[in-house]
């Protein structure tokens, strides 16, 4: 017998979402090493870009080693990730 567990999505703003399962963390983009994997994903082709076009404010990394960076702050995405964590325990 399978169980089906419903994917849960947390909004980066600018109409994108990634999956609350797949992060693997969230940081803020203010710190050398942070600039570095940012470069890195980039010249690997694994940088997805959510910003619309503002200022990075927050990059996640996913399991697929992918680097996703949004213009959300990283405070309101790690509260929008525990927010949908909390909705999936009570259900």
């Amino acid at each position: 017998m399978s169980v089906k567990k419903a994917v849960k999505f947390v909004s980066l703003g600018s109409g994108n979402a990634v999956s609350v399962n797949r992060i693997v963390s969230i940081v803020t983009p203010d710190s050398a090493p942070s600039k570095r994997l940012v470069q890195e994903a980039r010249s690997k082709g694994l940088l997805v870009d959510a910003t619309g076009g503002k200022k990075t404010r927050s990059i996640l990394v996913m399991d697929s080693d992918h680097v996703v960076i949004s213009a959300m702050s990283a405070e309101t995405l790690i509260a929008r990730a525990e927010e949908n964590d909390d909705e999936t325990n009570e259900g």
